[in-house]
Order: structure tokens, then sequence, then C-alpha cells
């Protein structure tokens, strides 16, 4: 089943392991690439801090998931033992991305700056709650700033020059909107 580290630089996480399915080591795999089934094409998965990795022995699509085998994963009680662990890959292994797409592992880390050429802090995650993504950004002090990850917010992601700009919407720079009373 698991063999030796794997350096866990620049990791990706393309997956996470859900409960068994069946008693021959089936178990439900969520997978967090374009092509769902394709997660296995990416060479060995393995545990974040390296110390494990599995390969895919068979896939395919259920519901809102795969079920897969691993090789080396032959029973119930193995996959059990699995479920809710995420899995990684070299983010090198990954394919490049078109114009416009990212991978969060790319974005993470990166200076953010206003598009008046203000110092905002750096990208701290991006998330999707299931309206959109939306980037997190912890500045040098305060709170962290969710902003929707959209064209007009973030108009420029420059991975050359490693920095993405923002274009802060009104309500949070202290705008306040005119609303009659009534």
């Amino acid at each position: 089943m698991p063999s030796g580290p794997i350096s866990v630089a620049r990791q990706v996480c393309v997956a996470r392991i859900g409960a068994p399915h069946g008693v021959r080591g089936a178990m439900r795999l969520w997978s967090f690439t374009a092509d769902p089934l394709a997660v296995g094409d990416y060479g060995p998965l393995s545990t974040k801090d390296g110390t494990r990795s599995f390969e895919i022995a068979t896939a395919r699509a259920a519901k809102d998931h795969l079920v897969v085998t691993l090789k080396g994963v032959t029973t119930r009680d193995e996959a059990v033992r699995l479920n809710g662990l995420e899995l990684y890959v070299p983010r090198d292994a990954l394919p490049p991305t078109e114009d416009d797409e990212y991978y969060h592992a790319d974005l993470i880390g990166l200076p953010a700056i206003t598009t008046s050429g203000e110092p905002l802090g750096r990208v701290l995650a991006i998330h999707n709650f299931g309206a959109g993504d939306i980037i997190e950004i912890a500045p040098a002090s305060g709170p962290t700033l969710l902003l929707p990850f959209t064209n007009a917010v973030v108009p420029t992601v420059d991975l050359a020059a490693g920095q993405v700009i923002i274009e802060l919407p009104a309500e949070i720079e202290g705008d306040t909107p005119n609303h009659p009373e009534a």
C-alpha cells in the first residue's frame, strides 16, 4: 500500500477519500480535477506529508464522486482507515492551465496589491462555498479580506511578476452607498 516519502514542496490536493464502498476495499473518492476520472493520470497520489502514496487500480463514476480501488487496499477495514485522507500530487505533474485559469497553489502566498499600487497583503486561500470563488487576502495586520474572485475585483493575476492586482469594491474602501430614507 504505502511507499516511501515524496517531496512535499508544491503539493496540490487533487482528491479526498471518503467512506468504504462494499467489503473488498473499494472506497468513495471526491476528485478535485477538471476531469474527475483523470485523477489517477498525474502519477502516484500521496498524503500531504509525503509519507504514504497510493495508486488507483480501478475507478468508476458514481453520483457526485468516484468509486475507486487503490493498489494494496483489499479489505473494508483498510479502506475505513483511509476515510477523510486528502491526496496530493506535485504541482509540476499537473497540465498547463489555459488563459485566465489558475491552480490555487500558484496563487497562495502571492502579494496582493491594489490597482493604485498599494500593498494589500498576501493571498491566503481560494474558497468556494457554492456561489463562486472567493479570494482570501491576509493583510499585514487586521482581519483577512474575503473578496469575490471575479474579473471586476481581481482584474490581473500576473504569475510571471508574482502578484495579483485587486480592485477593492466601494464597500471595502469605506464608501457608503446613498440610500434615500423612506
